[in-house]
């Protein structure tokens, strides 16, 4: 199933299960700027990632000496217990909460909401996540939306690139085969703002970012005008990553990261992680904006 909202600049669509972001369109120059969900190469689109992001050693963590088996990403994304829960002409809501299934692999009680919400040229996408627990609640949440690259036939992959707000430093962190993190990193930037794209730059899998002085980045091409940037002030983390064989690229604010490779897999002790007390609330927004000459 499909639900759509729209503004005079923009009409979004989000499929079920899962809530995913399919659709971006220009209303002004019909341009689509999602992915288009091949099954051959990525069977996703911008897939929800909670209660954890990337992958647990071994898929699975440790809670007060019971474990627990949690695959990549956690249990959000394809879910159909996540339910339209509310719409209007601009804007649409899904949410869930902890039940039996749930706790057979997150022993943890949660309500987790997510709204899109269409302001001009920009579609809002605020995560919020709520301890209706008596303990403690602990737990990742990150975004992994895909964008059509290139946006126009007569473009290759490689008219497109990212820019940065800022200068940056930043290595990227190295995954194991098993999707755990290194303790090593490979160089990215050397003081400047823009990374190339190659199909190339994704051999070794992701690009794993923690300490980017900026909070936006730009998808941009050489040859049109047309550009996307996504937001990310409440995320610290973020990832870069798409199949080699595909044309989009995902750009991943992320509140949590994959285990590292020793990791003791006691959840509390994970990287990232965030803890709830009984009844707060956490709020995390990352925003898309559109830009068209």
């Amino acid at each position: 199933m499909i639900h759509y909202a729209k503004n005079s600049e923009l009409e979004i669509a989000v499929r079920q299960p899962g809530a995913e972001l399919s659709s971006i369109k220009s209303l002004k120059t019909g341009i689509e700027y999602m992915w288009g969900c091949d099954p051959e190469i990525w069977n996703s689109t911008a897939p929800i990632l909670f209660p954890i992001v990337g992958g647990l050693k071994d898929n699975a963590f440790l809670w007060k000496g019971v474990k627990y088996n949690l695959t990549k990403h956690g249990f959000i994304r394809d879910n159909p217990q996540l339910m339209l829960t509310g719409i209007t002409a601009d804007s649409l809501t899904f949410g869930m909460g902890s039940n039996k299934d749930t706790l057979k692999v997150f022993p943890f009680d949660f309500e987790f909401s997510i709204d899109f919400l269409l302001e001009g040229t920009k579609v809002r996408v605020i995560h919020q996540v709520t301890n209706s627990g008596n303990t403690s609640l602990f737990f990742s949440l990150g975004g992994h939306p895909g964008f059509k690259c290139p946006i126009h036939p007569d473009e290759t992959y490689k008219d497109y690139y990212l820019e940065f707000e800022h200068p940056e430093n930043s290595a990227t962190w190295l995954l194991h085969e098993n999707g755990t993190i290194l303790d090593q990193t490979a160089p990215v930037f050397d003081n400047s703002k823009i990374i190339p794209l190659t199909h190339e730059l994704f051999s070794k899998d992701a690009l794993i970012f923690k300490d980017l002085k900026s909070r936006k980045v730009t998808l941009r091409s050489k040859k049109s005008s047309q550009a996307l940037s996504v937001s990310f002030e409440d995320f610290p983390y973020l990832g870069i990553w798409a199949k080699t064989n595909g044309d989009f690229v995902c750009i991943e604010p992320w509140c949590g990261i994959a285990d590292k490779w020793d990791t003791d897999q006691h959840f509390e002790n994970k990287e990232g992680v965030i803890q709830l007390a009984p009844g707060e609330m956490f709020e995390a927004e990352y925003v898309v904006e559109i830009h068209e000459k």
